[in-house]
């Protein structure tokens, strides 16, 4: 077992709780491999090289851009891919929601041995400042407001935590100008103006958003939400957007699929699992199956 851990995540909280990790896995005779990371993108290497050395799980101790950056190595090593794990220590754990998994490591466990369930992955590929760019997510992406406020947020200083979406919407809510859009998705088309796009995975995002509360992560499709409605939308709906009880909505166009393809008359940016990607025109595939994760 190898385990990749970001030790800056929840501002510092993940550093004080991998002794606590360690020693209870060695109480199941278990003596994981620590992997830190370094710098941005750095888990993405880490993952690639433990899954290439045939570690049978790749445990993440951080938070959903750690997640991201683990599922993109793994995606990318050739052979058989270990079982993701997920300690859920960063300021959002969005992903781990998803299967109940605890907020923070509580001696149990869960999440990191146990059984494991087959993930779809969602592959992107769209327009990166130097050209052509393709990357995994395994929870939700989007393109349009929510995408420029995680650019501007990747901005801030991580020690900021969770705060920093909060800081980077309302400016984003002030200068955003909703554009017309092309949204395809299983032969269905929508055309029109409209401020955001959503491509879920996975249910929650936002630091406990209940945004897609349908989705399964391993049903082989996406549920993609089209807003159409004025930029106030993205607040006034938020309180029910925790709730999950947003949907069904005149002013949200939705669809399910296992491909989606997003034009713009002039590019908007892109985002996944919470992290800056690129720009439109962006295509979103499910990889059926791609993935195992311990619950």
């Amino acid at each position: 077992m190898a385990l990749i851990v970001n030790e800056h995540a929840g501002r510092g909280r993940v550093a004080r709780q991998v002794p606590a990790i360690v020693d209870a896995l060695r109480a199941h005779d278990i003596e994981p491999t620590i992997l830190p990371t370094r710098g941005p993108l750095d888990a993405v290497r880490l993952a690639r090289r433990a899954a290439e050395d045939r570690f049978s799980t790749v445990v993440v101790v951080g938070g959903d851009g750690t997640v991201n950056e683990v599922a993109n190595g793994l995606m990318a090593a050739a052979g058989d891919r270990p079982s993701l794990g997920i300690v859920a220590a960063g300021s959002g754990c969005d992903f781990a929601r998803s299967f109940g998994l605890p907020k923070r490591f509580d001696g149990s466990l869960r999440g990191i041995v146990g059984p494991t369930v087959s993930i779809d992955v969602g592959r992107i590929e769209c327009r990166g400042p130097d050209g052509p760019i393709v990357r995994h997510f395994v929870n939700v992406a989007e393109a349009g407001m929510a995408a420029a406020t995680a650019n501007l947020a990747a901005r801030l200083p991580r020690w900021v935590g969770r705060a920093r979406y909060l800081l980077s919407f309302w400016p984003t809510l002030a200068t955003y100008r909703p554009t017309a859009i092309t949204v395809t998705v299983a032969g269905e088309v929508h055309s029109g103006v409209a401020h955001n796009a959503l491509v879920a995975n996975g249910r929650y995002f936002g630091g406990g958003m209940l945004i897609s509360p349908h989705s399964d992560p391993g049903d082989g499709l996406f549920d993609v939400q089209v807003n159409i409605g004025p930029k106030r939308q993205a607040l006034t709906l938020m309180p029910r957007i925790y709730r999950g009880s947003h949907l069904p909505n005149r002013r949200i166009v939705q669809f399910a699929g296992d491909h989606v393809t997003i034009e713009s008359d002039s590019p908007i940016p892109v985002e996944a699992d919470g992290e800056p990607v690129g720009s439109t025109p962006a295509t979103f595939t499910v990889v059926a199956g791609a993935l195992n994760v311990v619950v």
